[in-house]
């Protein structure tokens, strides 16, 4: 079993196939853990009671922690601020991923991708589906939603990976960061020029407190936006299809009952979260499950292992697609929930629907890989075989 101090002690993105009896046994012996985590000393949170505290008390639980983590190579973003400061830079870009914003012409784009992606594999009786489907989608969807002309998928896919990897080579990620500002600097001082409507237009003329916002703050949302939006959601639909795969009378059922996708949707996101932590900072002396914290504290709160506490889903460690479960935490939860979680669902419920429809028969080639992954969790590679058409 693998130890998470071991782990921790190691790469931030590593390949660990199961951490969840590790957790198991903390979230029974040691719900709140000291760690020496990559930020510093700090605990580890694993019980679900624990984190849904931490997340709905923002005035004890500061996220100001993200400006020694993902900021470092992001920026200031609106995952380290906190109050009406968070809540004027998050109203910028939320109205571009509300559930009405996304029923004009993002379904039909989105689903003509799916698409043409499966037409390049339709006809071959195999495929791997995260090579040749799911790492494409979800960057050029938010591309477009930004108003990214983008031709080059594979670059911006790696630099998605290098800047939310950045913990394991800095370098790497810093890099990534500034090659992504220096495709973007062109383009926003067209927006700036001609807005079309697009978000990035939207942030080249939002205002807070009556200033517009800088070229670097508007860099800052975009080198937020463009991995969060890409590298969560092709795990979410990679992990998506591996659960339906291993679990073939529940890829029958929502196979012949449709409406059960986003029922899958709901179970994959709490039995295999793409994202698996969240951090926090003590505002003041607190405790959780009878631990004393003092101020200043760094929280690293597993929200992996938060939707799989026994405490509050049974039979916890199982996909059960009948479960529909409710307010799990792989889109956060709080005044912090995942701006585009309508977006993700929306990506996922077309592609596995497109799936279904196109290839018919599916099945793994092969004995399937696990999901891995510490921070990130979905599978390398997804390899399957169908009937031809």
């Amino acid at each position: 079993m693998p130890d998470l101090v071991d782990i921790f002690g190691g790469h931030f993105m590593s390949p660990v196939a199961d951490p969840y009896r590790a957790y198991a046994r903390l979230r029974q012996d040691e719900p709140v853990k000291a760690l020496d985590l990559w930020m510093g000393p700090g605990y580890l949170v694993t019980r679900y009671d624990d984190v849904r505290t931490v997340c709905t008390d923002p005035a004890t639980f500061s996220s100001r922690s993200n400006a020694n983590g993902i900021g470092l190579v992001m920026g200031r973003t609106i995952l380290e601020m906190d109050a009406t400061e968070h809540s004027k830079h998050r109203n910028i870009i939320a109205p571009a991923f509300v559930p009405k914003a996304l029923r004009s012409d993002l379904p039909d784009l989105i689903g003509a991708m799916v698409h043409e992606l499966i037409d390049r594999f339709a006809g071959d009786g195999g495929a791997d589906l995260v090579a040749q489907f799911t790492a494409t989608i979800p960057i050029r969807v938010i591309a477009y939603v930004i108003g990214i002309p983008m031709e080059d998928y594979k670059t911006f896919h790696h630099w998605g990976l290098d800047i939310i990897g950045f913990t394991d080579d800095p370098p790497r990620g810093y890099a990534a960061a500034q090659n992504l500002v220096e495709f973007l600097r062109p383009l926003l001082a067209q927006r700036r020029a001609a807005p079309t409507g697009d978000l990035m237009s939207r942030l080249a003329h939002a205002e807070v407190d009556g200033e517009r916002l800088t070229d670097e703050e508007i860099f800052s949302f975009l080198r937020l936006l463009l991995p969060a939006g890409a590298e969560t959601t092709f795990r979410l639909i990679g992990n998506l299809l591996y659960a339906l795969l291993s679990h073939p009378a529940a890829l029958e059922e929502v196979r012949a009952e449709r409406h059960t996708v986003d029922w899958a949707i709901e179970e994959t996101l709490r039995w295999e979260s793409p994202v698996q932590y969240a951090s926090r900072e003590t505002a003041q002396p607190t405790a959780l499950s009878g631990v004393a914290l003092p101020a200043g504290a760094q929280i690293l709160l597993a929200l992996g292992s938060a939707n799989r506490d026994e405490r509050h889903f049974a039979d916890a460690a199982r996909f059960v697609l009948h479960r529909r479960p409710e307010e799990h935490f792989a889109f956060g939860f709080g005044r912090h929930f995942c701006v585009g979680s309508h977006l993700a669902r929306l990506e996922a419920r077309i592609a596995v629907n497109a799936i279904l429809d196109r290839l018919p028969n599916l099945r793994f080639a092969a004995e399937a890989e696990p999901i891995v992954g510490l921070a990130f969790r979905s599978p390398t590679a997804l390899p399957v075989r169908f009937d031809r058409p």
